[in-house]
């Protein structure tokens, strides 16, 4: 973190940290995330992002995420190798062992190993169970809608309007 970006110790302010988190994303977003097992089929699992909107699925085994299966998997280790979607299973396709964050975890972290990571979707783990999913757009929508609420703010306080 850098000075006065929410960290108290750095000259941000406590509150601030507080809101940032990836919990708080969470309780707004829901904590849903859709999942497949490791033994369904590539085109099972295309059909199900498909019909959900959404591009990416959490692969579990039992409570534990394994894998992660989105839209660059069926790309690279499905249709650029001519493979079978119907035959092949989400194991064979899907990325292992996907990078998780825990509940908090800031916003501003969270959109950081995504970037870093070149990912776009991060397992949510707390007490070693999982608890949410979040997206870089989940994410970017945060972020816009909170500097959105500051601006309204400072021209609120420049023009006098701010409440006492």
């Amino acid at each position: 973190m850098s000075p006065g970006d929410g960290d108290p110790q750095q000259g941000g302010n406590a509150q601030e940290v507080q809101m940032d988190r990836v919990d708080r994303l969470l309780d707004e977003k829901g904590n849903d995330v859709f999942s497949v097992s490791p033994e369904t089929t590539v085109f099972e699992a295309a059909g199900t992002m498909a019909d959900r909107h959404i591009g990416a699925l959490l692969v579990l085994d039992g409570d534990k995420p394994v894998g992660i299966f989105t839209e660059r998997d069926i790309l690279a280790r499905v249709l650029l190798v001519n493979a079978d979607p119907r035959a092949m299973k989400v194991s064979e396709a899907m990325t292992k062992d996907p990078v998780v964050i825990a509940r908090d975890t800031s916003v501003k972290e969270a959109m950081a190993i995504m970037t870093e990571r070149r990912c776009r979707h991060l397992p949510v783990i707390e007490n070693e169970k999982l608890v949410g999913l979040v997206s870089i757009g989940d994410c970017t929508r945060w972020v816009s809608r909170n500097q959105d609420y500051t601006i309204k703010h400072l021209t609120d306080y420049i023009h006098r309007n701010y409440p006492v």
